[in-house]
């Protein structure tokens, strides 16, 4: 037993000893009453002093961090958003254009802004396309490609004649933005082609009627956006002809 004895003590030999223990409880009794003799919390009393908080090291809220001037600014971004242009003018869609030129189109007596119709939009040229398409398949023909097909082989065509006879020139985007606005009055045809039949001395006549309207509108707004002064005529024709493959599909 003198052995298990020994071995009782050595595992159990420590450096703490019961009066340590009563000493630092009599030292946390302490505290506890002279912080009830000043009025603080029982609470805090037994909070470490270096994790208490100083009252003016954070005057900020829950998920609100307080403002410091001296620090670096991190929500500049913020200022960013508001600085940027609006998302149709980025893709390039201006709908006072559009309906500035319309207008133009609609009444080819009415000047020509140079400024305005030397833009390349397309938003016009395409939903006038797929309008002239869309009413094509009422009257029950479907020339969805006839129609695509004969505005690129014509703005091609346009767009070689047109650095002939300019000496400015001219871009691709610019061409196929003024023939498309001007294919407009080729939409009324084809809406009246649903109504009733074009084969016929009215309809050949209405049919000739739009041809010359849409010719005089593209010629009216190169001209203006060229400085052509003095070739409308010139510029007419080949326009005539585009708009004219235009009519026979519409009327055949």
């Amino acid at each position: 037993m003198s052995g298990f004895e020994q071995f009782h003590i050595d595992f159990y030999q420590s450096n703490y000893t019961i009066e340590d223990q009563e000493e630092g409880c009599n030292s946390d009794v302490w505290v506890f009453l002279q912080s009830q003799a000043e009025g603080q919390p029982a609470g805090r009393a037994f909070v470490p002093a270096d994790m208490l908080l100083s009252p003016q090291s954070y005057s900020g809220q829950i998920l609100q961090p307080a403002y410091s001037p001296d620090a670096p600014s991190q929500l500049g971004y913020v200022d960013g958003f508001d600085e940027e242009p609006p998302l149709l003018e980025e893709l390039g869609i201006n709908f006072e254009h559009i309906w500035q030129k319309t207008l133009t189109v609609l009444n080819p007596m009415k000047p020509a802004d140079g400024s305005i119709m030397n833009e390349t939009d397309l938003t016009g040229p395409m939903v006038f396309c797929l309008a002239l398409g869309a009413t094509l398949l009422m009257a029950g023909k479907v020339h969805f490609g006839y129609v695509y097909g004969m505005s690129a082989i014509g703005c091609l065509a346009m767009h070689a004649l047109l650095n002939l006879m300019s000496t400015s020139g001219v871009s691709h985007g610019c061409v196929a933005s003024v023939l498309g606005y001007c294919l407009l009055p080729m939409v009324i045809l084809s809406s009246a082609a649903v109504v009733f039949s074009l084969q016929g001395t009215p309809g050949t006549v209405l049919a000739l009627f739009i041809i010359g309207w849409c010719s005089l509108s593209a010629s009216k707004i190169f001209t203006s956006a060229l400085a052509m002064e003095g070739q409308q005529l010139l510029i007419a024709y080949p326009c005539a002809l585009l708009y004219g493959l235009f009519a026979l599909l519409t009327v055949f």
